[in-house]
């Protein structure tokens, strides 16, 4: 294969990643339209992107100071540390809600940057929690639903599982797969973030705004995603469009705002090659 210059690969790269959180820059097209006229310094789109970094650092500051804390309260009074890491929670979902309302206008560089910090915070906070509230020993070969329609759930946990069958009714914001083997996982739509971990020989469907995946293997995901989906130490993983279905699933996608299939399921990033770059 011939070598591609340097310029030919930034614009290739900056192609690649121009259609993140796309609902979103078609609802601001006419802002960011503006923006682009001007390419001083001054111009409200650079004033925009310094406010956000500056805004994203604080709270980035913040919660990595709670996460610290977190290990001094584990020490002194273990039974605060429940209420610690939902704060942590929140805050991480706040940091994700500041991204995903100012992609619009953002380089795509610090919309990568941005999740790939969230995603670090959020496995960091999961680690602690494993940490100090271990799970129960692993359920095998049973078929587990969680039914949540009628009910505002806020994270989602999916963890040790071996040849199971999942489902989830109904809308959560935010999921986590962690250490799943042979197992099959259908959900319907999220209204944030998919964070899935140490998965072998694994069938998922799944719709959301972002997902992200991290030692994959041998697994098939079936997706149906607003962002690029993110992989990273991950081999032998196949994807295609989602394709579960059941009656109401139009309105279901419609309000998790997942109703325009914008086809990011087969450009799939991978983080581990892009840091090699």
């Amino acid at each position: 294969m011939m070598e591609e210059s340097k310029e030919e690969a930034e614009a290739a790269l900056q192609k690649k990643y121009s259609s993140i959180v796309e609902q979103l820059n078609k609802r601001h097209q006419s802002r960011s339209d503006n923006n682009n006229e001007s390419e001083s310094s001054s111009s409200p789109a650079f004033e925009s992107t310094s406010s956000f970094l500056t805004r994203f650092s604080n709270l980035k500051s913040s919660i990595e100071s709670q996460l610290t804390h977190s290990h001094s309260v584990s020490s002194s009074d273990p039974s605060q540390l429940k209420p610690q890491f939902e704060q942590i929670s929140t805050s991480i979902s706040h940091l994700q809600k500041l991204v995903a309302e100012n992609s619009y206008f953002l380089p795509s560089y610090d919309v990568r940057s941005s999740l790939k910090t969230i995603a670090d915070l959020t496995h960091t906070l999961e680690t602690l929690i494993s940490q100090f509230f271990p799970k129960k020993k692993n359920k095998s070969g049973e078929l587990l639903v969680g039914d949540f329609r009628g009910l505002e759930v806020g994270k989602f946990t999916v963890s040790d599982l071996n040849s199971c069958e999942v489902r989830i009714i109904g809308c959560v914001r935010m999921l986590f797969v962690h250490r799943l083997k042979d197992s099959r996982v259908y959900v319907e739509p999220v209204m944030g973030s998919v964070y899935i971990e140490d998965v072998e020989g694994c069938v998922f469907a799944i719709a959301s705004h972002q997902i992200r995946i991290h030692a994959a293997t041998k697994s098939d995901f079936y997706l149906r995603v607003k962002s690029r989906p993110i992989i990273e130490d991950s081999n032998e993983v196949r994807f295609v469009s989602y394709y579960l279905r059941y009656e109401g699933i139009k309105e279901d996608l419609c309000g998790a705002g997942l109703d325009a299939e914008t086809r990011n399921w087969g450009n799939v990033d991978d983080f581990k090659w892009l840091r090699a770059v």
